[in-house]
């Protein structure tokens, strides 16, 4: 029988392997840590958790479990970035890891297509993906580029400005005009051509409908994203609804594509725009089309989301419209109509802008990150293809940053040189670091342009005898947010 003495002498023999094991365990366990989050239910996860309002029930979600929380949505765990310390880590500190694209199954092509065709869609910030980046900021979102183009913007400005002359007393789409308006400065760019005419979209919301339908199918819950295993299956059929939207998308471009093709190689006459450049560059027909789907679709539908909104807010706040009408009357006096030149100058309009931003962020959720590796995050372990979100919405309605938030409050922006340019984390409309928006340059001039001169021309009343109390504010949430009543209005002609 072993005496006390021996015991004691072997007793640190048993204890270092027994404390090595337990470091382990304990480091690993660290490792190993997700960020908090609301306790998943077995196989489904939080799915039912996030209800048909998900940036609305992530905010509420982050008061309990803090600005960085993890939820499982069937086998797919879920990131969520809520404060602006968060933000930084996800698009600034972590950014290259952190900047992988988690793409929705509905989307149509093939990963490995997009990689090479896709700017938004790309699994990773590859080089196809940086040059793809650099030439639309080239020959789409220079300075000097966007400065050529001006007269172009201002011409379909007036265009919709002499529609709705032709409208008054009558009730009018803001969002159906907004959007062909906003399409056909985009396409003139593109194509030099119009897609829309102004008559023909308020008749029938063709691309629009279009469009939007694009959107959902990407946008909607798909059980596909949630258990991986089933993705070939398409059970909801978004995938082929988006392919048959992005075929009649393509459509209004396709004849156009192939007669410039041919010209160019019979060495015919050229026109001076984005096609002709991506034709100059040796691209295919394939990633044409794919760009030009995604510069139409966000180009438009962000913009006139954020003109919906911020007419709703002024139509609401008579003061503030009353302020944004003075500052045209005493900045315009020499001039007929709003210029690009003065944009600078409207510090009031640049201000509503930027609180309807705020308010009402085009992307409340930004598009979806992807862990492209493991890496630690506000000392939790994000895991390797973790969908990763950062709730721009509840930044930008923190009490914490922002004094009564839920007001529609253009003046907070007065004093303050707070931009949405990527580089202030309280403020981020566009997002930030690799993937920030890269048509932010053209949305910053386009929508104040938009905005006064809907306001300088028109005086607007709501239909059918409605007080401000009656206009429908109610959100309707998608990669857009948007008004979930359409925004109908009866212009006056100002004198």
């Amino acid at each position: 029988m072993a005496q006390p003495f021996e015991i004691l002498f072997l007793l640190p023999f048993f204890l270092l392997p027994l404390s090595f094991f337990l470091f382990k365990v304990f480091r690993s366990s660290n490792i190993t840590k997700l960020p908090p989050g609301p306790t998943p239910w077995p196989v489904i996860g939080n799915i039912f958790h996030m209800g048909k309002m998900p940036h609305i029930t992530l905010t509420n979600f982050a008061k309990t479990y803090g600005p960085i929380m993890s939820l499982k949505l069937g086998t797919k765990w879920l990131v969520v970035g809520s404060s602006p310390s968060a933000a930084i880590e996800i698009l600034k500190t972590h950014d290259r890891i952190l900047s992988g694209r988690n793409v929705p199954n509905a989307v149509p092509s093939k990963r490995s297509d997009l990689d090479k065709i896709s700017m938004g869609w790309a699994s990773e910030c590859h080089n196809e993906w940086r040059y793809l980046r650099t030439l639309c900021r080239t020959e789409l979102f220079a300075g000097k580029v966007l400065e050529s183009q001006a007269c172009l913007r201002e011409k379909k400005v007036m265009e919709l400005v002499e529609f709705l002359k032709s409208k008054e007393g009558q009730v009018v789409n803001i969002g159906e005009l907004v959007f062909a308006t906003m399409l056909n400065m985009l396409s003139n760019v593109l194509i030099s051509k119009d897609m829309i005419n102004l008559e023909k979209e308020t008749e029938d919301s063709g691309i629009r409908n279009l469009v939007r339908g694009l959107v959902e199918a990407i946008s909607a819950p798909n059980i596909s994203d949630f258990y991986p295993i089933l993705g070939k299956l398409d059970l909801q059929g978004l995938r082929e609804k988006a392919r048959y939207v992005m075929t009649e998308i393509r459509s209004n471009w396709e004849s156009i594509l192939e007669e410039r093709r041919n010209n160019k190689e019979s060495g015919s006459s050229r026109q001076h725009d984005f096609l002709e450049a991506l034709l100059d560059n040796g691209f295919t027909n394939d990633c044409i089309h794919q760009l030009f789907v995604e510069l139409l679709s966000a180009g438009s539908d962000t913009s006139t989301s954020t003109i919906e909104w911020a007419m709703a807010e002024l139509i609401k706040n008579v003061e503030s419209m009353k302020k944004v009408q003075d500052e045209l009357e005493i900045e315009l006096s020499e001039s007929d109509y709003p210029k690009e030149s003065l944009l600078l100058q409207l510090s009031y309009v640049q201000a509503c802008v930027k609180e309807t931003l705020r308010l009402h962020p085009p992307a409340p959720l930004l598009l979806p990150h992807s862990a492209i590796e493991t890496c630690q995050v506000m000392s939790y372990t994000i895991p390797k293809d973790a969908q990763i979100l950062v709730n721009v919405w509840a930044i930008s309605r923190d009490p914490l940053i922002w004094e009564d938030p839920e007001m529609f409050r253009p003046q907070r922006f007065l004093s303050s040189d707070m931009d949405f340019k990527g580089n202030d984390f309280e403020f981020l409309p566009f997002g930030a670091g690799r993937r920030i928006c890269p048509g932010l340059p053209m949305a910053a001039i386009k929508i104040p342009l938009l905005l006064a001169s809907l306001v300088h021309f028109f005086d607007w009343e709501l239909p059918h005898g409605k007080c401000l109390a009656e206009l429908d504010m109610t959100e309707k949430f998608g990669v857009t947010l948007q008004k979930k009543e359409p925004l109908l209005l009866i212009p006056r002609v100002r004198k």
